[in-house]
């Protein structure tokens, strides 16, 4: 399933957005989500992804953005969301989301195509 990502935009330091993805199919056909972004020039990386499960959900994150990024699902919109708080000038990006799988810690991306993403601005 390719995913679209929307919701990215121009904020300011210290600021929040809400990035959300979704398909025109179910997200939920893997057992796993990530968010990822790239920076002009660089790879893209992950940055946080969440293990799906009837008893409870897992989320994971990178070390420069737990404590102030959230990922969540909304079953019922067929949507994953990614709440940023506290933004700087270097969460600057395109950000992505992915279907995979976790085995343990890790995160492995499917191997869909990438889907649309969406730009973040952060000012100084």
């Amino acid at each position: 399933v390719q995913l679209q990502a929307s919701g990215g935009g121009l904020v300011q330091t210290g600021g929040s957005l809400r990035l959300s993805c979704t398909a025109p199919g179910s997200i939920f056909s893997s057992t796993s989500l990530g968010w990822y972004r790239q920076v002009p020039g660089k790879q893209r990386e992950l940055i946080a992804s969440i293990s799906l499960s009837s008893t409870g959900n897992t989320d994971y994150y990178k070390d420069f953005v737990e404590g102030r990024f959230t990922i969540s699902v909304d079953m019922a919109k067929n949507m994953l969301n990614l709440q940023m708080n506290n933004l700087t000038p270097e969460d600057t990006a395109v950000y992505y989301c992915k279907t995979g799988h976790h085995v343990g810690h890790y995160f492995y991306p499917s191997r869909t195509s990438w889907g649309q993403g969406t730009l973040v601005t952060v000012s100084s």
